[in-house]
């Protein structure tokens, strides 16, 4: 399906419960969705093989990129997500960007695969933040990255400078079978932690 008409079908009015099933489509070009209000989507299986720029973009209902893969760019850059947003299995073959995100819901990465880094400097995330079983390649950044849901980290690989400066987590920081590097991620990574911890 052409860019342009996934963007048509997306771009329709939210009312409570709406979903646009495009479960397996595959998006012919960049899908630019920069700045606009969507309806609740359903990408899972999704391809975007030449990427997506969703920056600034607010995601009304659902977001589900369950078992998606992009390979272009992926750009979430202050993106809003006010219900659950679900990238889990999702392989970003290329830059993966959701600088100044904010998760007003659940967001789930559990073994998303980021081949050339990941940017979630400045999120904001209300719900459960999960990275279980995600891998993390080239630079990640988390810098000011506030959790308010809790963080979990259960088996995730993250490089050895992934950079947690300045990060808040207001309850519970599972950290179990994590690795930055080749060694353990620690609660000490993290400048403020408010709740619970499991190393």
């Amino acid at each position: 399906m052409k860019a342009t008409e996934i963007r048509a079908l997306v771009c329709a009015p939210w009312r409570h419960g709406d979903c646009v099933d495009l479960s397996g489509v595959v998006c012919e070009g960049t899908l630019d969705l920069a700045g606009l209000d969507l309806t609740g989507v359903d990408f899972t299986g999704a391809s975007f093989p030449d990427g997506i720029d969703a920056t600034g973009t607010r995601f009304l209902g659902v977001s589900w990129f369950s078992n998606a893969r992009f390979g272009g760019k992926t750009l979430f850059a202050h993106a809003v997500f006010t219900n659950d947003a679900r990238f889990d299995q999702a392989i970003f073959a290329a830059e993966a960007c959701f600088e100044g995100a904010e998760f007003r819901g659940i967001a789930r990465f559990d073994r998303a695969d980021f081949a050339m880094g990941a940017n979630f400097q400045r999120v904001a995330c209300y719900g459960n933040f999960s990275l279980h079983g995600a891998w993390v390649r080239g630079k990640a950044s988390f810098q000011k990255a506030e959790w308010l849901g809790g963080l979990w980290c259960e088996a995730a690989q993250l490089p050895e400078n992934a950079d947690f400066a300045d990060t808040q987590v207001h309850g519970r920081l599972w950290l179990r079978n994590a690795l930055v590097g080749n060694r353990r991620l620690r609660s000490g990574t993290f400048p403020l932690s408010y709740g619970y911890t499991y190393n």
